[in-house]
């Protein structure tokens, strides 16, 4: 955890921010796998992480603008949790060492909030994610799971907060990412035909966990890279054959690393699998060269998308003006996904928040397919944390559509792309820090040039 001046200082930003009314953060409970005492990993919300520090299941918390109070509800463990689970800080440690001193049952806070509801005072929630979220929201305020209003103005606040991150958050995120780039390092040390991709993301996770880091998001090493997110890891990775590693690692704090890359399964790419890589590097290293503060990463998006095509036409795979192509939305048959996105106590930054808010400045997004899934889209700024993954991928579901719709044909050679059906796909990812001049990798650097991957190989 950080000091105790830094929560409250950020508390003391949000409600200055915010003006008037009750605040309520929804902490997040323990959740059965398959039956109650058998749970999932513990993750408290991050939004609770970032205003109040504390990675304790079954605490909420309130803030009350109107009456100066900060308010944290729970309960102490019993011996029974204790004897299963282990010793805790007592809710008053808990909460001292955040700044809080109005520690409460959890009990209380249905009358605390129905009494502020009497008082006619506004008060602010987020957007639900979890399934407790809205029966929470359903027991304490009488609103029916899906008659939920979240408040855009605690939305901004939280996101006009979180967007930036502070230096000792830069501190945190670059851990995760040194040990995320030891991840993918091992990854490509170990990849080799007659295994299987469980054997690669078992690898992976234990340079985590043996950090005492846990997995920022379930781990994608998969030959089947077409798949965007391919959380199957049961094949026999074979002569010819990429694997397509998409993996992070989450701190003790639960800041997050993100990290993306293609590995051969022989000692070296083949031609044509070097062909299409070194498009999608080249992609990729435009859009890093033009990240700085004040430039809308939509404009990034398009440079990369435009050379993606302009590589994908020397191939004979395109055809037409690339730039025209890219503005029609013809590049979304191989670059369907985003080019990055925000980065820090989410993997995809507040993303329960939503995207027009934290990616677009309040913009409206694009509707059109492939920009749709654009997740940042807005002028960058210091402080912002970001991922760079432009990608090249051969999806035969969607080939085959969109021949048969004739669409895009006049940009596109259908003849030469089904003839690579069965190519799969490629991902390069790194994360970057917008500074006040321009970008900062974070972590270490891992290879990128099919040259640099085949020296680890």
């Amino acid at each position: 955890m950080f000091s105790k001046e830094i929560y409250a200082a950020r508390r003391a930003k949000l409600k200055q921010t915010i003006g008037s009314g009750l605040l309520l953060f929804l902490g997040n409970n323990e959740s059965g796998m398959n039956y109650a005492d058998n749970t999932y990993h513990f993750r408290q919300d991050s939004t609770f992480l970032y205003f109040f520090g504390l990675p304790y299941a079954d605490l909420n918390a309130v803030i009350d603008i109107d009456n100066d109070k900060e308010i944290i509800f729970g309960d102490e463990l019993t011996i029974d949790a204790i004897v299963w689970m282990g010793i805790q800080p007592t809710l008053k440690e808990k909460g001292e060492s955040v700044g809080i001193t109005d520690i409460r049952p959890s009990v209380a806070i249905t009358d605390y909030l129905k009494n502020a509801v009497q008082q006619k005072q506004t008060i602010h929630y987020l957007p639900t994610y979890r399934a407790e979220h809205p029966l929470k929201l359903l027991t304490w305020l009488d609103i029916y799971p899906g008659a939920e209003k979240p408040s855009v103005p605690f939305i901004l606040g939280v996101v006009n907060q979180r967007n930036y991150k502070s230096a000792e958050e830069i501190v945190e995120i670059d851990k995760a990412c040194v040990v995320t780039a030891d991840m993918h390092l091992t990854a490509m040390r170990m990849v080799r035909p007659g295994i299987r991709e469980s054997e690669v993301a078992a690898a992976v996770a234990e340079v985590a966990y043996s950090s005492n880091y846990q997995l920022s998001f379930p781990i994608i090493a998969t030959i089947n890279g077409q798949t965007l997110h391919n959380h199957y890891h049961g094949n026999l990775i074979k002569s010819g054959d990429m694997l397509l590693l998409d993996a992070g690692a989450e701190t003790e704090m639960g800041y997050a690393g993100d990290m993306s890359s293609t590995i051969p399964a022989d000692s070296q790419f083949t031609t044509r699998q070097k062909e299409i890589y070194d498009i999608a590097v080249a992609s990729h290293e435009a859009a890093v060269a033009a990240i700085c503060p004040g430039i809308l990463f939509e404009d990034v998006y398009n440079l990369s998308a435009r050379v993606i095509m302009e590589g994908l036409k020397d191939l004979g795979f395109v055809k037409g003006d690339p730039a025209e192509a890219v503005q029609a939305g013809a590049h979304a048959l191989f670059f369907p996904c985003g080019l990055g996105h925000m980065m820090g106590l989410d993997v995809h930054d507040m993303e329960n928040l939503g995207e027009v808010y934290v990616g677009y400045d309040g913009r409206p997004k694009s509707t059109q397919f492939g920009r749709k899934s654009l997740r940042l889209g807005r002028k960058l700024e210091p402080g912002f944390v970001l991922t760079i993954e432009p990608g090249i991928y051969f999806i035969p579901e969607l080939i085959d559509l969109w021949r048969s719709q004739q669409k895009f044909t006049e940009f596109i050679n259908y003849e030469k792309v089904a003839t690579y059906k069965d190519f799969s796909g490629i991902r390069n990812e790194e994360d970057y820090l917008i500074t006040e001049t321009g970008a900062r990798l974070l972590g270490k650097k891992i290879p990128l040039h099919t040259n640099e991957v085949e020296a680890l190989r």
